[in-house]
Parts: structure tokens; sequence; C-alpha cells
């Protein structure tokens, strides 16, 4: 019996042709809108973090615990022999040491503060997008040279061929460096060109006293960083004392903001679903009201209004789950195409560049892919076939043979 109900449901819908597209078009737009608005928040959450990795600090860094906890050069890593075994490990693509410190940089005209950091020229351009945005001057090529930001270079008075003084605390005492200022980045990202200072290593190594460095930073592709990060730090994998965090891990802070941000928005995705249910329901409702005479003759050639009633629930449920599917798969196929082209970055940064100039974020945004959209998207049907079952079903199940048949 339930399977002759089914049957009927099913063709049912296709002889109301006309009501069971629109049905399909509106649980269709809202599934392909829930896959989309996940696919778009995950994947720009994605890039910013990228974005915060290749500009403000690495994808993986490899450091101290102690360092960690406090960033004074003295933690710095003990030794750096290990970092040839890194290399070889599954998705790092590249090794790049890094010793950062505090020091003050004197002008001719003034003195500031600021995180000195201390690189391997040839191989920072691997693991940073800092490098690439240089368009007064060049990189860092060896030692006696220092690369600014912009802002940074505009408050020290100081330009391309001038020269400044770096101020340090050495684990021996005080110590200073002339360099020569040979680039300055102008990334159109207020933290990077406010705050950007690279030397050569062998500078920095001088300045602080350290042998070694307190960081390796490594070139991981996109959306690895975590991954990366868990398996090297298996044990055994590096030094005792010493950890792989993610870009990640390094903005803990900004994570839980993004993860507040993320519970705030459930709200606003299941407004789709219910949005698209009611639609169903209002739908469902007119279509019983329309066909009463005709469940009337279906009650009087045998079929109880309990069957009727389970009928109705099953168009309605058929009906969500076809446009699901149809939803779900132009979804996915956007958010596919998306998640490898860069096409919304370069709009998005068009229009709201200004605004996010205080992010350090790129013009590449990529889309995610989840099945978990699929589950949020799915709520739909469920919600169709409980206000289904709620409303007309109900009504259905009160329906008199007799009073149905004298229907208009």
């Amino acid at each position: 019996m339930a399977y002759s109900v089914a049957r009927l449901a099913w063709r049912n819908l296709w002889r109301h042709r006309n009501r069971t597209v629109l049905l399909l078009v509106v649980v269709g737009y809202a599934t392909l809108a829930i896959i989309l608005f996940w696919g778009f928040y995950d994947g720009f959450v994605a890039s910013l973090l990228s974005s915060q990795g290749r500009y403000a600090s690495a994808p993986v860094l490899i450091t101290t615990t102690a360092y960690r906890a406090d960033p004074d050069p003295q933690n710095a890593l003990p030794e750096l022999a290990f970092r040839s075994d890194i290399a070889r490990r599954p998705r790092v693509g590249a090794v790049a040491a890094r010793l950062t410190f505090p020091a003050l940089l004197r002008s001719p005209y003034t003195a500031m503060g600021a995180q000195v950091r201390g690189v391997e020229p040839q191989r920072e351009a691997m693991v940073s997008n800092v490098p690439a945005a240089i368009p007064a001057g060049r990189m860092v090529a060896g030692p006696g040279e220092i690369v600014l930001g912009s802002e940074l270079a505009r408050r020290l008075d100081v330009r391309v061929g001038e020269r400044l003084v770096v101020d340090a605390q050495s684990l021996a005492g005080p110590q200073a460096l002339g360099l020569r200022v040979v680039g300055i980045v102008r990334s159109g990202i207020a933290f990077v060109d406010r705050s950007t200072v690279m030397i050569d290593i062998a500078d920095a190594r001088k300045l602080t006293g350290v042998a070694t460095a307190t960081g390796l930073a490594l070139d991981v592709p996109f959306r690895a960083e975590r991954p990366t990060a868990a398996l090297l730090d298996t044990p055994g994998v590096l030094p005792p004392g010493v950890r792989a965090y993610s870009v990640q891990d390094m903005l803990s802070g900004l994570m839980s903001g993004i993860e507040a941000k993320r519970r705030s928005m459930i709200p606003m995705a299941l407004l789709f679903s219910i949005f698209a249910a009611v639609t169903v329901l209002s739908t469902v409702v007119v279509s019983v009201l329309e066909r009463t005479r005709e469940f009337g003759v279906a009650a009087a050639l045998g079929l109880d209004q309990g069957s009727l009633a389970w009928m109705v629930t099953l168009e309605a449920t058929f009906t969500a789950a076809l446009g699901l599917v149809a939803g779900a798969a132009v979804g996915y196929g956007i958010d596919f195409l998306l998640s490898r082209l860069n096409l919304v970055g370069p709009l998005i940064m068009s229009f709201y560049g200004n605004i996010l100039k205080d992010v350090a974020l790129g013009d590449e945004i990529y889309f995610a892919t989840s099945v978990a959209y699929l589950g949020w998207a799915s709520i739909t049907i469920v919600l169709a076939a409980l206000f289904a079952a709620l409303a007309p079903a109900r009504r259905l199940r009160r329906l008199r043979p007799a009073e149905a048949l004298r229907a208009p």
C-alpha cells in the first residue's frame, strides 16, 4: 500500500507540471543560495588566513614553544640541521629561515621602534608575498641592505638609497648597524606598509648575537596549513621543544572571532531553508484546496484519509528533494569552478579595496567546497515534509468523501 501511495504521489507531480516546476525553482534557488553562501564565506576566510600567512606571518612556522610564549631572540631555535629533513616532507615547497627581533630604527630626522625580520633573500620570496610588493627599488640581496614598508619609510622620512641605523639589544650587549634602504614595500595593506622591516639574516645575527633563527617559515599549498603542521608535529620529526604552528594557530584570536561570526550567520542560512519550505507549504495548501473533489473521488474508491495525507506529504518531500538535487548540482558546480579560478577576488577588491586595506588580504579569493553545505540545504526537505504533514495533510485526515465530491 505504501509503495502504491508513493507511486501515486510521484505521478501527481507531473500531472500538475507548472506547480511542480515552480516549486523546483524555489527549492533549487534556496539550495543554490545556501551552498554559495557557505562556499563564499568559508572560502573568504581561508583566503584571508592564507593571505595573512603570506603577508604577516607564514603559512606554517616552525619555532620553539618558548619563543611562541615569549618572542625574545634568546628563545631561538637551538639548531637548524633538521631543516633539510623538513624540506623533503610532503606538501612542503620551501623552507626559509627568519630571525625576528625588536629594534630601534634611526634616520637623520627621527627614530621609531619596530620588529625587524632577518631573512634569507632568495628563499623569502618563496614563503612570502611581501618581496613581490616592492614597486620602488628591490628586495634585500645581501648584508648591508634594508627594505621598509611605505608608511614606515614616510614616518622615518627616508627614501631608496638613503641610510639609517638599526639599534638592537644583543645577547652580548647593545649593537648598532648602518644599513642602506634598497626597497620600499607598497602592498596596499595598511599593516604591511606600516610595519615591514626586512634585512639580511646575516645582519640580524650580528645585531642579536643569535647564530640560528627564531623560526623556519614553510611554503605549503593553499588550505594545507593545518594538516601540514599536524604532520610535522608527529613525535620524532622536530627537535624537543620545537613545534610547527599553522597560520590558524598563530592567529588564534582572529580564528575565535571568525568562529563566533560563523555561528551568528547560521540563522541567516536557515532563513533560506525556511523560505523554501514555506513556499512549498503554501503551494501544497492551495493544491489541497483546489483538489478537494479529486481527493473525494480517491477516498470513494477506497483510499483512506491517512493514505491521502501521506500522499500529499510525499508530494512535498519529492518536490523538495528534486529541487535540492538540482540546486546542489548547480551550486557545487559553481563552487568547484570558483575554488580554482580567481574570479571573485579582483571584483571584491575593486569595490571594497579601501575598506579591506587594514586586513592582510590580497586580491586572490577562492570559494570552498564541503559536503556539510548539503546538510544545511537538506533542512529544506525536512521542513517541507514537516509543514506538509502538520497543515494540508492534517486537513485531509478530516476529509469527508461525500462532502468532498460535492466540492466545486
